[in-house]
């Protein structure tokens, strides 16, 4: 008997380039690159080109403190925009049988800095920090309370790869037949924790990031949520297919053999029923970097070729860590359902290649298919050789 197929049925997301579907979509369509700013508001006296959320974010002091924080009012943004749906579908189905999973890496880890900071200044814990906060398991605990299920409900913490893997584990939950319906998705918020670690691995970029260039010099950090409904029930685009693996190479660096990532992307085609030939777009993890970037383009010219349109989003967004793989699919799912333009993301860079590099279809701006597109793939490929590579389908 065939595995049943899963849908994204409702999307939520909050990022740098907008705090809604509608934002998000006329951003990462624009004819110039947005979202990014520079600005010193994280580390004093450092300017950096940051994916900041400059919109007002939810208020939820009405909350239990263990509840608060920048990650879960993230989350809020997101949960808004799906709510109906959610609501719907736990009057339908129970709220036994709607799940929770959410991708996250860096939790509460700002409100703690900001209460670390409190009690050496003045030597005791301000009220409105608990320590719960910094629970990795806090996404997926506040996601619950606000929506009220009693399903299954978890937090998935692998770094880049977190919240596409919360999407794979929702579809095995729905295969399996525990639930009905799954809110899965991920959320990271900015905090000085992130940024000042990546800085120390030499890895951050003080201006917008140039992936695949020959002068690319590190990533920009972002923050950001998205939450999917998903169901066995039909909609606009299914998730048909998904790979994962783990490099087991290196703490930091990818295998620079991509074997890992080669792995999962063939994964994924093999779980759909595809050909590479019919792969129409690829969201490339593409974080600038120099051994990430090099490790990717060798895993997209061997399972794919180099002719597929493929293209970067972090120049628009930043790279938001957990919840990258999450903004990603969704910005994967505009190209697919909300797209009457057929367009394709550009990959904003300085077009000067890395010839060392296999020579990649970056997407050029004002790119628009003679179709629309059917099949994308989405990569995300995390510290510890964390693969996770998504197949999304236009239905």
């Amino acid at each position: 008997m065939s595995s049943p197929a899963i849908y994204l049925n409702e999307l939520g997301v909050v990022c740098a380039l907008g705090a809604d579907r509608a934002q998000v979509r006329d951003g990462l369509f624009a004819d110039q690159p947005g979202g990014l700013r520079d600005t010193d508001a994280v580390i004093a006296g450092r300017t950096l080109a940051l994916g900041e959320v400059v919109t007002p974010l939810p208020d939820l002091s009405a909350l239990p403190v263990a509840l608060r924080g920048r990650n879960n009012a993230l989350l809020e943004a997101a949960l808004q925009q799906i709510r109906g749906g959610v609501d719907a579908a736990i009057a339908r189905y129970g709220a036994a049988r709607v799940a929770v999973i959410i991708g996250t890496s860096t939790s509460g880890i700002g409100e703690s800095e900001n209460a670390l900071r409190t009690q050496h200044d003045h030597g005791h814990w301000p009220d409105d920090f608990h320590y719960a906060q910094q629970e990795m398991g806090t996404a997926a605990r506040y996601v619950r309370a606000r929506i009220g299920s009693d399903g299954p409900a978890w937090t998935i913490s692998t770094a880049c790869s977190s919240s596409a893997k919360a999407l794979m584990s929702a579809a095995r939950l729905l295969r399996a037949g525990v639930v009905d319906a799954v809110v899965a998705g991920g959320a990271d918020s900015m905090c000085r924790f992130t940024v000042a670690g990546f800085s120390a691995l030499e890895s951050v970029s003080a201006t917008r990031c140039n992936p695949f260039s020959a002068n690319r010099n590190g990533i920009n950090i972002g923050e950001g949520a998205a939450l999917f409904l998903m169901t066995r029930e039909a909609g606009p685009v299914e998730l048909s297919g998904w790979g994962e693996s783990s490099d087991a190479h290196h703490m930091s660096a990818p295998d620079p053999q991509a074997r890992g990532a080669i792995d999962a992307m063939q994964q994924a085609l093999d779980r759909a029923g595809l050909a590479a030939t019919q792969i129409d777009y690829v969201n490339l993890h593409g974080t600038a970097t120099g051994h990430n970037d090099a490790m990717e383009s060798q895993a997209v010219a061997a399972v794919l070729g180099t002719q597929v349109p493929a293209s970067s989003t972090k120049p628009l967004t930043g790279h938001t860590l957990g919840a990258s793989g999450a903004i990603e699919a969704a910005l994967c799912w505009m190209v697919l359902a909300d797209n009457p333009q057929q367009q394709l993301p550009t990959h904003w860079w300085d077009g000067q290649a890395d010839a060392a590099l296999p020579a990649l279809a970056l997407v050029a701006p004002g790119t628009r298919m003679a179709q629309p597109p059917q099949h994308v793939l989405s990569h995300s490929f995390a510290f510890g050789g964390s693969n996770a590579v998504l197949a999304l389908a236009r239905r």
